[in-house]
């Protein structure tokens, strides 16, 4: 059983700054790149940032120059340091992970739960 386990969001006034947590436990042999996700109400979820395993990382142009995905290969955890946070920041915002539980097993696609980040006055 694999989890997803994020943490760090809340409240935030316009221009400040968050960090999101995402850990990944329980069976797994290898995680290939993980992202964030959010999700606003009425809206689509879309991709925020995406890291693969060696380091290479994808923005959504909304975030670029704002926002900053790093992982820690040891803990199995992503970050997302979020700066000059916008009111159209806010949102649920999901971690997800690309990974293979053993060897000889196809890659999954795995989910956190979410959490709620608003940004206002």
């Amino acid at each position: 059983q694999v989890q997803l386990v994020e943490s760090g969001g809340g409240l935030v006034q316009p221009g400040g700054s968050l960090r999101l947590s995402c850990a990944a436990s329980g069976s797994i042999f290898i995680i290939y790149a993980m992202g964030w996700y959010r999700q606003a109400p009425g809206k689509q979820r879309e991709l925020v940032a995406a890291i693969t395993s060696v380091g290479s990382t994808n923005y959504a142009d909304s975030v670029k120059g704002r926002f900053t995905i790093f992982r820690d290969n040891a803990k199995n955890t992503v970050y997302l340091q979020m700066n000059s946070l916008k009111p159209d920041d806010t949102a649920v915002y999901y971690c997800n992970a690309d990974l293979k539980v053993r060897i000889g097993v196809p890659r999954g696609e795995y989910w956190g739960q979410g959490t709620q980040v608003t940004v206002s006055s």
